[in-house]
């Protein structure tokens, strides 16, 4: 059926008056509600708008109010501006509820039946504990019948439980053999150990370690959790169980040095930590320095870590430098994927290191735009545009993710560079619009670093970015919030020695409390000349 609207134009004169009156008030009708539309939708517009304001400032109120340390006010802010905070938000949420209860209702669309959770399966090399469960009769119980039934099949069902930290004790039984026509004696010598003369096994002595390196507990910790089974380790002992710990597998972290300074692409990066210091009574910066093997060259992963007192450049000379005897190692040469803090200038500086060379990370770069990207209203359009630029050239990268080192170079050639060259030409581009700021650095950024950004080009090998050194850092921010500070330079070293070995570990696979407990228990009697083997990636318990 037409509308009104679409009815063929009608000369009034030749309609009789009362039907032409008709046809006049229903078009002043059609009219007065098109208006009343008009109206309505104007104000429902001004609506959304005045919610999206209302919103971003509520949303502003409690960034101030409950933001991280960094973001939030600090306590005196707080007390000048806790009234006013208060009375805006009470404001805001009033005007919000009311703007709300004008909306027109709205239908909720029907919601789909819930979709029932699917369980993951249990580990199969879990231990399982059978349970069975049988009628106490099998045979027919229908009156008149009474004939035995037979088993048609089961249902299992699979339960997890766990018994908690279990304390045993090993007895060593050394038998006296005696020659009683010689007056001569034999008996089997003490198996060395982690503690010597010590009560903890190489299992306990692990697994001091890992509640403290891999888990974050601090020694007072472990020691209540050890007193609820009723054994008694204060955190003294258990400090002295670490250092023990950490002293045996100090030749194992030199051979683990010699491998990740082994590879020809190394990423590096450091982060600091907080260290006592005794003598002001408060806590000063140390830095853990941290290197990995290249996670495209297609070997066994590796991380090393090296705690120093400062971030100066004369710590990783000293560290890539190489050692005289008894651990003799070159100077190490190839790619370094690092970003562009000037400590690293000393280190790749062609006339006094040859042989390195920098290869920029693609995300720190990346990282300049997107903090302009987060600011609501006020995001630069230039930096959206970016990551949409980064986020084509990362793209790639991923469809390259399982190649090998020639196949994703002639994929960079083909693919990448063309994306590469297109960025630099729209970034010098930009440049030229922006006065400065925020943008301008942005952009000088990546202009000013492009060959050590665009150097895993010319080498499949190279990765985009140091993304990969940035996770094996994490554990120590995340135990800086658990064990607070390094309670000396020495510590700060053994829980380097520690932890390069239980997060390679992890790179490699390896349940590390199982690789400590082994390495600990044999790298006592083990060859030196032989102790690559114990290195996590080529490890194989007994």
């Amino acid at each position: 059926m037409l509308g009104l609207h679409e009815l063929p134009p009608i000369d009034q004169a030749q309609l009789p008056p009362d039907v032409a009156a008709v046809l006049q008030r229903m078009r002043q009708q059609l009219d007065a509600k098109d208006r009343e539309l008009e109206r309505k939708s104007a104000e429902i517009a001004w609506r959304d708008a005045r919610l999206d304001k209302l919103n971003l400032e509520l949303a502003r109120l409690k960034r101030w109010k409950f933001g991280a340390r960094t973001e939030a006010m600090t306590a005196q802010q707080r007390a000048l501006f806790a009234e006013t905070l208060a009375e805006d938000e009470a404001s805001l949420q009033a005007q919000l509820a009311a703007l709300q209860a004008k909306l027109p209702e709205t239908p909720e669309a029907p919601k789909d039946a819930p979709r029932r959770p699917r369980r993951q399966a249990l580990p199969e090399h879990l231990q399982r504990v059978e349970h069975r469960h049988e009628p106490a009769s099998t045979t027919c119980p229908n009156a008149g019948c009474g004939a035995p039934m037979q088993r048609v099949g089961e249902d299992v069902s699979e339960k997890l439980d766990i018994i908690p930290a279990q304390f045993f004790v090993h007895r060593h039984i050394y038998g006296k053999w005696a020659c009683r026509c010689c007056q001569q004696m034999v008996q089997e010598p003490a198996e060395p150990d982690v503690v010597d003369g010590g009560i903890p096994a190489s299992g306990l002595v692990a697994h001091t370690l890992i509640s403290r390196f891999a888990d974050h507990l601090p020694y007072y910790r472990q020691e209540d959790i050890n007193a609820r089974s009723g054994v008694h380790t204060p955190r003294s002992t258990l400090a002295a169980w670490g250092g023990a710990g950490g002293a045996a597998l100090q030749p194992l972290y030199e051979a683990h040095r010699r491998f990740v300074l082994g590879a020809a692409v190394l990423h590096a990066d450091e982060t600091p930590v907080p260290l006592l210091d005794p003598g002001r009574g408060k806590t000063k910066k140390a830095y853990v320095w941290a290197y990995a093997r290249g996670t495209l060259d297609g070997a066994a992963p590796g991380v090393i870590y090296d705690f120093c007192a400062g971030r100066g450049a004369q710590y990783p000379l000293a560290f890539l430098g190489g050692k005289e005897p008894p651990y003799a190692e070159p100077p190490w040469r190839g790619t370094l994927v690092c970003d562009q803090y000037a400590g690293y200038g000393p280190v790749l500086d062609p006339k006094v290191q040859p042989g390195r060379q920098a290869a920029g990370c693609a995300a720190h770069a990346r990282r300049k735009f997107e903090e302009l990207t987060t600011r609501g209203a006020s995001a630069s359009p230039v930096a959206v545009q970016a990551l949409q630029r980064w986020a084509r050239i990362y793209h790639v990268e991923r469809l390259l993710t399982d190649s090998t080192a020639e196949e994703r170079h002639a994929g960079r050639q083909r693919m990448s560079r063309p994306l590469w060259e297109e960025l630099r030409a729209w970034l010098q581009l930009e440049r030229q619009r922006v006065a400065g700021g925020a943008i301008g650095q942005a952009l000088d950024y990546s202009l000013n670093h492009w060959e050590a950004l665009t150097l895993h080009l010319a080498d499949g090998a190279v990765p985009i970015d140091n993304n990969h050194l940035e996770q094996q850092i994490k554990p120590w921010k995340l135990g800086a919030k658990n064990w607070l500070f390094v309670g000396s330079e020495l510590a700060g070293e053994r829980a380097a020695v520690v932890m390069s070995l239980v997060q390679s570990a992890k790179l490699n696979k390896i349940e590390p409390w199982a690789y400590l407990r082994d390495v600990l228990a044999r790298i006592h009697a083990h060859p030196a000349s032989r102790i690559d083997e114990l290195l996590p990636h080529r490890w194989r318990p007994r």
